[in-house]
């Protein structure tokens, strides 16, 4: 697994690679513990947001298996990962053969990520389980995330978490965990991550080599909500001006806010901007239902169902548009629209 991993954000060090881990101490702590128990669980979801460092714990306890095979000699903690070992080097290349990484493959026709990971993909873990390990060792896989299984392949890896291979190790992560087959699940060992705190957060980004000592520091580390890839969103994609613009929509009026429209929609429709697109539709869908618990909150129901009801047509229609190929713009301008008229609060 190299650096240039068409899913990696710009600044970003790929979890494969990635030596430093922050804010999650006590995660460590309990798999380098339960793994030296030797009853450690054979299948292990690890839970939490987008972006705080779920792929990246994963790997590090990956590593840490590969590193000690025999559990009972394991170390007490995870050790910082030695990129020049021949386990990290492995890890890091993708050349592993006791490391199996599942997640949405690249389209070769057209280049672009797959919107789903699928039966085929999972029907490789099937392969790399039958084939015998020349060192004995463990055969670990990384579910990155199960979140985007599809039907099938959900229905594939499950089989597999059913009758689970000797020395197998399963490392199944997810950002929504109640969107998942409940079978799927009750199979694993729940692993809850929280969002980074602040100090873990600027430290995090700081190893990244960010400078946060400008202005707009605060706002980032506000506005990311404990992910460092929301983070980064905001500091490389333009997602700091993204939600300004939306902001200001929000709370505008007149023939000046139409012409604010038109620019954001420009910006969010051009060619290959897939990333800020993606945080955009996060950033609209959170507004709104945050705005619905504050109504419910307030016990204003009939404006709370409302924006439920907002919510929801606004997901189909962005999931229209991904899969219709739709005319981005017109799609962000009639988000707006609706957004504006159901008098939406400003930020």
């Amino acid at each position: 697994m190299s650096s240039d991993r068409f899913d990696v954000l710009d600044g970003a060090v790929p979890p494969a690679e990635n030596t430093r881990l922050f804010g999650h101490a006590e995660a460590e702590h309990f798999l380098a513990q339960s793994y030296r128990s030797g009853k450690g669980h054979h299948a292990i979801l690890i839970e939490g947001p987008a972006g705080i460092g779920k792929a990246t714990l994963a790997f590090r306890f990956a590593n840490h298996v590969l590193t000690h095979p025999e559990p009972s000699q394991a170390p007490a903690e995870l050790a910082t990962p030695d990129p020049t070992a021949i386990v990290s080097r492995q890890i890091a290349s993708g050349a592993s053969h006791n490391l199996l990484h599942l997640t949405r493959p690249l389209d070769d026709k057209t280049g672009k990520v797959k919107s789903a990971i699928t039966v085929d993909e999972v029907r490789r873990a099937g392969k790399f389980f039958s084939q015998t390990s020349g060192t004995g060792n463990w055969r670990i896989v990384i579910v990155d995330p199960a979140d985007d299984l599809n039907r099938n392949a959900a229905n594939a890896i499950l089989k597999i978490l059913e009758e689970p291979p000797k020395r197998s190790l399963f490392l199944v992560l997810t950002h929504a965990p109640g969107k998942l087959l409940p079978t799927i699940r009750s199979r694993c060992l729940p692993l809850q991550l929280k969002p980074l705190a602040p100090d873990a957060l600027r430290d995090a980004l700081t190893n990244l080599g960010f400078d946060l000592s400008g202005p707009d520091a605060q706002k980032v580390l506000a506005a990311a909500d404990g992910s460092v890839s929301e983070a980064l969103k905001l500091i490389n994609y333009g997602g700091l001006d993204i939600m300004t613009a939306f902001e200001a929509i929000l709370a505008g009026h007149g023939p000046a806010i139409r012409r604010d429209m038109h620019k954001l929609a420009d910006v969010l429709s051009a060619k290959d901007n897939e990333t800020i697109f993606d945080f955009f539709s996060a950033l609209v869908s959170g507004h709104i239902m945050r705005a619905a618990r504050q109504a419910g909150v307030a016990g204003d129901i009939a404006r709370a169902e409302r924006f439920a009801r907002l919510s929801a047509t606004i997901a189909e229609r962005l999931s229209l548009a991904q899969a219709y190929n739709l005319d981005r713009k017109q799609t962000v301008l009639s988000i707006l629209d609706d957004i504006k008229t159901e008098s939406l609060p400003a930020a």
